[in-house]
């Protein structure tokens, strides 16, 4: 029995995202229990926080490098990581369930002949076998899975497992250069919008529906955002009538979240939409329909009119945090 689990880590722009450390802390305690050995790999040029990974406990982090490999490419990327499994001998594979790590664990699954479980939201160990838990019938009901593959690997849904920070740890990091990066595809450039928070990776989120009644309105929402240290998320119908971009859309044809705080104005609660929001720790409603679907996985819910409420509230947190 091999006896490594590898946490496949995720880096934009030369820095290891949020969701790597969260990875590497899931390897980690998968690794305490089971009797293994948790290193990390992460494919990239030129990284500048590497030696971060050391914090939560990851004995080993290898950087497959390339000077074309700054950028994802899901042809290069799967190859070079399916490569590294097999020569490692890893069993296990954990990758963050972001939009990378849900097109490339796919990809390396059907390269390793690995049994996937996509989207967890818990991972225990039960009599040494590794038993999954994650959302079916678009998150109405959750459903236990244990894979039987020789090679297994998890995606894990960002913000739900927090990184766990270790004392005295130390990581060995080794660079190895990749040959020959095969790059029948790859990302060229990422248009980022300056000082907005990923939804995907944001603790505190205020999204808006279609009671907005129109892109400028909008600004209601940011402001809240704002003052809360958030970011701003939007409904399929929103992002569908082009108030918003793609990247703020929460839902099912959109981004899984799981943040301490969702703020939904002016949100019925369609199915689609909660499928991508309901794991959230505390869920606040704002809806001028008190039978509204939203209410019912609410926490706290305001029967208004958002247009009324959002200046208020905003003002309101201003008030306290000044």
């Amino acid at each position: 029995m091999a006896d490594k689990i590898l946490a496949v880590l995720e880096q934009r722009e030369g820095s290891l995202k949020k969701v790597s450390f969260e990875a590497a802390s899931v390897a980690l305690n998968l690794a305490n229990q089971l009797g293994m050995q948790a290193e990390a790999v992460v494919v990239g040029n030129d990284i500048n926080n590497l030696n971060e990974i050391s914090k939560y406990g990851i004995s080993k982090l290898t950087h497959l490098k390339h000077e074309l490999l700054s950028n994802y490419s899901p042809s290069a990327y799967s190859d070079t990581l399916a490569s590294f499994a097999k020569e490692t001998d890893a069993q296990i594979l954990i990758f963050p369930n972001t939009a990378m790590g849900v097109d490339l664990a796919p990809r390396i699954a059907v390269k390793l002949n690995a049994g996937i479980v996509m989207d967890c939201m818990k991972l225990e160990i039960i009599d040494k076998d590794v038993i999954a838990t994650r959302p079916v019938y678009a998150g109405k009901a959750l459903i236990e899975v244990k894979l039987n593959s020789q090679t297994k690997i998890f995606t894990v849904r960002p913000n739900v497992f927090k990184p766990q920070l270790v004392n005295s740890a130390s990581t060995q990091v080794e660079v190895k250069q990749v040959e020959n990066p095969n790059l029948k595809t790859r990302v060229t450039a990422f248009k980022k919008s300056e000082g907005k928070l990923d939804v995907a990776e944001a603790d505190i989120i205020v999204s808006g529906g279609r009671g907005m009644k129109g892109p400028e309105n909008f600004h209601l929402i940011e402001e809240l955002a704002e003052v809360l240290g958030g970011a701003v998320g939007a409904s399929r119908a929103v992002v569908d009538a082009g108030w918003r971009p793609h990247r703020e859309q929460v839902g099912q044809t959109g981004k899984t979240v799981s943040p301490s705080l969702y703020i939904a104005c002016g949100i019925s609660g369609a199915i689609q939409h909660l499928a991508g929001m309901s794991s959230s720790k505390y869920i606040v409603a704002i809806n001028k329909d008190k039978d509204a679907p939203i209410f019912n996985v609410a926490d706290y819910g305001i029967a208004g009119d958002v247009f009324e409420i959002l200046p208020a509230l905003t003002e309101e947190i201003r008030k306290i945090k000044s």
